[in-house]
């Protein structure tokens, strides 16, 4: 493909291919990356401190997949997540959501927003999805390797240090979508990084969720897949919060 159509390319889609030059996109992504998405659309909020009068706070890290690209505001996983949690609760809780995140993002491009963002307060529950744009830009695996362990440290932290509040959640696989094609070579390269990311929270206690597994079946179900041929549905995102909301409920103690 031409460099000129990579360029329109990025403004739509996540920026993930499975080769070719990326230049245009690190340009860009360095200039936007201050530009970080605080949505607390369709949640309820308060004043209250942590847990008390039934608040919970939310953090979710991460990159396209996490502001749900391409889809409605009240599509995205985080926010599809908080309306589940406030039908369980029957609207008696409420969950305050921030979420840092952007398309094209990879783990150095989220250390540097977060660290802008200089965060202080305690959250009950901290999300953590990252990785796929290491992967997209030919970034050596060196890197995600040196900087998912910063990212668990600055997100446990986040988590008032308690380790038990975080879910890192793994890379889906973008070769299952009409764009992929089913390229082998991405498969193969995102099992490489879930792989490490599983791992390494095995070894910290850190709870993992598989979500790869889902959008995998994107080629044989479409309706798996948004309308840019891309990124994951509705649908799918609902499948990403029913896959971890054992593990959220277990963590907010409400079930």
């Amino acid at each position: 493909m031409k460099k000129g159509f990579y360029i329109i390319f990025y403004s739509f889609f996540l920026t993930i291919v499975s080769c070719g030059s990326i230049t245009d996109f690190d340009e860009n992504l360095e200039t936007n990356v201050s530009e970080v998405l605080k949505d607390t659309s369709s949640v309820n909020l308060n004043n209250g401190g942590v847990n008390k009068n039934g608040t919970f706070k939310i953090l979710s890290l991460g990159d396209s997949y996490t502001i749900g690209q391409n889809v409605c505001n009240s599509c995205k996983f985080p926010i599809q997540l908080v309306d589940t949690l406030l039908k369980i609760t029957k609207n008696k809780s409420t969950f305050p959501l921030k979420v840092i995140a952007r398309t094209g993002w990879t783990t150095t491009h989220l250390i540097g927003a977060i660290e802008d963002q200089n965060i202080t307060a305690y959250y009950d529950l901290v999300t953590l999805l990252i990785g796929v744009n290491n992967q997209f830009q030919n970034k050596s695996f060196s890197i995600y390797e040196e900087e998912f362990p910063k990212l668990i440290d600055i997100a446990i932290k986040a988590a008032g240090n308690n380790a038990k509040n975080l879910v890192v959640l793994s890379i889906p696989d973008y070769a299952f979508t009409p764009y992929g094609n089913g390229n082998t070579t991405i498969s193969t390269e995102i099992d490489k990084y879930n792989n490490f990311a599983r791992t390494y929270c095995m070894s910290k206690g850190i709870t993992f969720v598989n979500i790869t597994e889902i959008t995998r079946q994107g080629l044989n179900n479409k309706a798996l897949v948004a309308n840019d041929n891309l990124h994951p549905s509705k649908l799918a995102y609902k499948k990403f919060v029913e896959k971890i909301l054992p593990e959220v409920l277990k963590k907010l103690e409400l079930k």
